[in-house]
């Protein structure tokens, strides 16, 4: 394959570029995505007339969704601008989507919000830092999901009532750490960046450069509450004991059993779709995983409401019970529907979008759950959807930015930049993102500037929806 220099050739998808390219064809390929979008120009939010109406955009969403959830989803995303934020991937999407960008493609999460960043379980029962939100991943630009971390760590510190020189401060920490990781990688062979891991010893390392014990502690506290949501507490929280054993306990409606959905007991039909469920999803994971698997049975299922863009797609969480009812597997099945960057960007997206959701995770992430997989499935209303399968809690320690300092909230941005530059090496090519980028400071200081604007316009959009929902235009019930 001839270089860039020769003739500008462009990546049609992630891993699908530059790789009989020299390292100098690669930094110039990289360099002349400057032409395109100037890094001076990354710092530009000027929404024009035509942009779309908001409310207009989460309706649209909303009318694939359970419609007794939405008003669910509207009262927890109007609890707060950062909480709107959470929920408003569709938004954030179209507005990148109408801007120029570079074109140098890497697997994007789509929703890198801060916190869709946090601590996970490895495989080999380590504890990483890591991306765990999937729903909204596609091949794209990668500054698409730097705007979008750099832009909710603005969001963040406004709700914290930081100064605008704190703001500011975080979101370049956040979008330096990584820029400069990116570099990093770019330097490195190609099997060591995918083996690379966000684990203790590299916070431990990132904790040292920061002149605050208080930080060091509250780390060390989140490790350790981390290892404690495990599986066994999940049973323990999520299940009590009856006549026929242990089951999913009902908190409506943010947990209703199967048989309440339905009114009584389900039929033998609907019981056969939903083994059907478990067994298409075994079909989609390695050999010694469905194995494991088989030691299983599946004893009762429930619908759960899960996070704030979420809420009203369909999520289930499946009760497997392995020996006896002190040997446990609690799964979540959610619902995947197409991402919402889908629209703004080229090419044949994926048919199965539970399928789309593992690739995208399994590209981006080190800390694999080993239940990972996928699966299309008949619903309770009859219709096929496609679902993605994993653990319901494996480890996993949930960030508080709300608690958090300004010393403590820039340490915990540079920790979600560097993870990001991670999970975008392992698919984009590093070199010609990271001679984009530069050794300067220029890219940093731009989108901690599109941040501070974006976050301006995030304001107004959440008070455009509680504008919608005190005229009734949609219904927003608080929990």
């Amino acid at each position: 394959m001839d270089g860039p220099a020769r003739h500008g050739q462009r990546p049609s998808a992630p891993g699908a570029h530059t790789v009989a390219w020299s390292p100098d064809e690669r930094a110039a390929y990289g360099r002349q995505a400057r032409q395109r979008v100037r890094r001076s120009e990354q710092a530009r939010f000027e929404p024009d007339a035509g942009r779309p109406d908001p409310v207009e955009l989460l309706e649209r969403q909303s009318a694939k969704r359970l419609p007794e959830l939405v008003p669910l989803r509207y009262g927890r995303m109007l609890e707060s601008p950062f909480r709107f934020y959470r929920g408003a991937a569709a938004v954030m999407a179209a507005d990148l989507g109408a801007a120029p960008h570079t074109g140098l493609t890497v697997q994007l999460c789509g929703d890198a919000h801060p916190l869709n960043f946090r601590l996970l379980a490895s495989p080999e029962r380590q504890l990483v830092f890591d991306i765990n939100d999937f729903d909204e991943t596609l091949p794209g630009p990668f500054e698409w999901d730097v705007k979008r971390l750099a832009a909710g760590l603005v969001i963040a510190c406004r709700a914290n009532g930081f100064s605008a020189d704190e703001q500011a401060g975080t979101a370049r920490a956040g979008v330096r750490a990584y820029r400069e990781r990116m570099r990093e990688f770019a330097g490195m062979r190609t099997l060591d960046v995918w083996y690379a891991q966000d684990n203790a010893d590299r916070v431990r390392q990132l904790l040292a450069t920061v002149a605050d014990p208080e930080a060091a502690r509250r780390v060390a506290r989140a490790a350790k509450r981390a290892r404690t949501r495990t599986h066994l507490r999940a049973y323990a929280k999520l299940t009590h004991p009856g006549p026929e054993g242990r089951r999913i306990t009902p908190d409506p409606p943010l947990i209703t059993p199967v048989d309440q959905l339905l009114d009584g007991p389900a039929d033998g039909g609907q019981r056969a779709e939903l083994h059907h469920l478990i067994e298409a999803y075994a079909r989609t994971l390695p050999p010694e995983r469905r194995q494991l698997l088989r030691h299983y049975h599946l004893v009762d299922i429930a619908r759960k409401v899960v996070g704030v863009g979420s809420v009203g797609t369909r999520c289930w969480i499946l009760l497997l019970l392995g020996r006896d009812d002190d040997d446990p597997l609690i799964l979540q099945a959610k619902e995947a529907q197409p991402s919402v960057l889908a629209a703004h960007l080229p090419g044949d997206h994926d048919s199965n979008q539970g399928r789309r959701v593992v690739t995208g995770q399994r590209l981006m992430q080190t800390a694999g759950d080993i239940f990972l997989g996928w699966t299309r499935a008949v619903g309770l209303d009859g219709r096929r959807r496609d679902f993605y399968v994993r653990q319901l809690w494996d480890w996993k320690g949930v960030a508080r930015p709300e608690t958090m300092d300004p010393p403590l909230l820039t340490l915990f941005g540079r920790l979600c930049g560097e993870s990001l530059a991670r999970a975008h090496a392992r698919s984009g090519d590093p070199v010609a993102i990271a001679a984009y980028l530069g050794a300067g400071d220029g890219f940093d200081r731009a989108l901690a500037e599109f941040a501070a604007g974006y976050s301006d316009q995030n304001e107004h959009d959440f008070h455009t929806l509680d504008t919608a929902r005190r005229a009734g235009r949609v219904t927003a019930v608080p929990l």
